[in-house]
């Protein structure tokens, strides 16, 4: 691979500091690693996040898909390396923490209309397309081992089928159901779960992980007849996006590349092969879709090469060359 590292170290220092750490291999604290992640920390537009998410509770969830949701802005901060010590996170953690459902799951505000089977009133619950995510950005800011963590996971592990995750709610929310037909795996809801074992030392190998992947690389080799609960894996699917949000080529592999046993099975290389095709001469990645929600980032734009997306689809290939 071409590799432009002084071009991804003249970024953000948010995206110098994953250069140096997930490509470069550089300690914690060597200086320049510890310069970028304060000006990281720094940053007005992570701060703005920080403060975003510090209002508790968080506003109510209308669309899973909505890349604006609170939720998907604290698994962007986990990405970053942001960590539970850091300053500010305590109160976002807390609350989140001690909002558990009886059965394990971890709570947020949600509410889904009754023609869509809900209860149309908003409370506090739970699906699969969001609690995962918030036991993967709590599990990646160093909280894997509280109990809490380790009883939500447990009740979520114990959901999977032989063919993965389906379309899961907590009963405050009535029937709701997404459209698909009861007995199919939610590409989605498996996308997360997957993502919250992959940094979880005592659920990362265990048999619902391998069941999850197992139902993404089928899905993937099945996509021309296969759309379980309307996940397409085709154009759309195939365009390059970040941040991770929904399901899309570089989110599925960002998570099926972090679990080495994986090696190199044919559906996943012909996946990476297709994401290695899309770098310019120079190694760098653009953009093909953009979330509004996040434009005014480096990445929210499909005009120039993306610092961010290029580091993100070099480190998802380079974990495959690691293993060959």
């Amino acid at each position: 691979m071409n590799i432009p590292i002084d071009w991804l170290l003249e970024g953000e220092p948010y995206i110098a500091y994953r250069t140096r750490l997930d490509l470069l291999g550089q300690p914690e604290d060597d200086p320049s690693v510890q310069a970028d992640r304060r000006g990281m920390l720094g940053a007005p537009i992570v701060q703005a996040i920080i403060k975003e998410l510090s209002v508790w509770p968080w506003n109510v969830i209308s669309s899973h898909k909505s890349a604006g949701q609170a939720f998907h802005k604290l698994t962007f901060l986990a990405e970053l390396g942001i960590q539970n010590d850091d300053p500010g996170m305590g109160g976002i953690i807390g609350p989140i923490l001690d909002h558990q459902a009886e059965e394990g799951p971890f709570q947020l505000p949600i509410n889904i209309p009754t023609h869509f089977g809900g209860t149309g009133a908003d409370q506090w619950a739970w699906a699969l397309c969001d609690t995962p995510l918030l036991l993967y950005a709590l599990a990646k800011m160093g909280m894997q081992s509280h109990p809490n963590m380790q009883k939500a996971a447990g009740y979520l592990a114990g959901l999977v089928r032989e063919n993965g995750w389906p379309c899961v709610v907590s009963k405050e929310l009535g029937n709701f159901r997404g459209p698909g037909r009861k007995g199919d795996p939610c590409p989605f809801a498996t996308l997360a779960m997957l993502k919250a074992f992959s940094v979880m030392d005592d659920w990362r190998n265990s048999p619902a992980a391998q069941t999850g992947v197992e139902t993404l690389l089928r899905l993937w080799s099945e996509s021309a007849i296969e759309h379980p609960y309307i996940f397409y894996m085709g154009t759309d699917f195939r365009k390059l996006k970040v941040p991770f949000v929904w399901y899309d080529l570089l989110h599925v592999l960002e998570v099926l590349s972090r679990f080495p046993w994986v090696g190199n099975d044919p559906r996943l290389l012909e996946m990476l092969s297709l994401l290695q095709s899309k770098a310019d001469g120079e190694g760098r990645y653009t953009l093909e879709s953009v979330w509004m929600a996040w434009k005014d980032w480096e990445f929210g734009q499909k005009k120039v090469p993306s610092r961010w997306l290029t580091l993100l689809s070099i480190r998802v290939l380079g974990r495959q060359a690691s293993i060959e």
